[in-house]
């Protein structure tokens, strides 16, 4: 009577599109063991800013050229020399006097 007979769902076989886990993890133990004979060099993982510094301007051609002409800012003399012209305009002004 095979007509009757009901079929058994298929098992949940999760497959990862990215990555494979399990290929991952006898990768890693592998070098693991070649470390501990000797065969690869010791893994040493440290954070240093010096190793991102300068490496994101790199990317775009706006970055590109913000960092090649400078940064555009008015320096900090040039900036007081301003100010105090603007208030010197602002005082004749306001009074139409030029003595200071």
């Amino acid at each position: 009577m095979g007509m009757f007979r009901m079929r058994e769902p298929r098992k949940f076989r999760r497959v990862s599109i990215y990555t494979d886990e399990r290929r991952d993890k006898l990768e890693k133990l592998v070098n693991e063991v070649k470390r501990e004979q000797g065969d690869l060099p010791p893994e040493h993982i440290d954070y240093t800013v010096d190793k991102f510094k300068g490496k994101f301007g790199k990317f775009t051609p706006r970055t590109q050229t913000y960092v090649e002409h400078g940064r555009g800012m008015v320096k900090w003399p040039v900036a007081l020399v301003v100010i105090i012209l603007l208030f010197m305009l602002w005082r004749y002004l306001l009074t139409g006097d030029i003595h200071f």
